[in-house]
């Protein structure tokens, strides 16, 4: 808003353009007069100013791979006390970022042309009594053995998993056995009604 200013404020005026911008006149004048003397800044600017040349010089000096982490310690060994928060934000206004080790790993391939399931709840989320609703999904977890793949099986009633499993694989067979695992655990008796299920709920 004030770089708009200042290229047209010859043409038009600051007062002008400050009535038809959400800026007060003052405040554009504020802001150039900080930019001529560096020393009328705040005390905050001008320290952010200190800090973003060691962030930049201790990124460039570790062959620009560190990360918020590893910068942060490297200042607190020179005796720069800073919060590890205020050197993720700077970091960020620089554009600065870490380098992320390992290969990156594709955890979802979608089939935009198989069929989605049918929501057989409508979303919504409740149930009288138990095993009226239950609902499943799967997650990943990083280990240091690789991914390991989750499914699990909530009965929405109780809020509580009734069947897990954990595979190195995410194949359908491993979603199933947690199914299996909740029936067994559970064995609903006629009264629960009928059970049905898929991706998004078991009713």
């Amino acid at each position: 808003m004030t770089a708009f200013i200042d290229d047209h404020r010859e043409a038009y005026g600051v007062e002008p353009i400050g009535k038809v911008l959400p800026i007060a006149p003052s405040t554009y004048y504020l802001h150039a007069a900080r930019r001529a003397d560096p020393r009328q800044r705040s005390s905050r600017a001008q320290r952010d100013e200190i800090l973003m040349g060691h962030i930049q010089r201790i990124w460039d000096a570790n062959f620009q791979v560190y990360g918020v982490r590893k910068v942060w310690r490297q200042l607190l060994r020179e005796g720069v006390r800073v919060a590890r928060c205020t050197v993720a934000r700077l970091m960020r206004q620089l554009g600065l970022h870490g380098v992320v080790r390992g290969k990156p790993v594709k955890t979802t391939v979608s089939d935009k042309a198989t069929p989605c399931p049918l929501d057989c709840v409508n979303r919504q989320f409740r149930a009288e009594r138990p095993n009226r609703l239950w609902v499943s999904d799967f997650t990943y977890v990083s280990t240091w053995q690789g991914f390991v793949y989750v499914a699990f099986v909530i009965d929405v009633f109780a809020r509580r998993i009734v069947g897990w499993k954990v595979s190195r694989s995410a194949r359908t067979d491993f979603v199933l056995d947690a199914l299996e695992q909740a029936l067994y655990a559970r064995r609903p008796t006629s009264q629960d009604g009928l059970i049905h299920h898929s991706d998004r709920g078991v009713q």
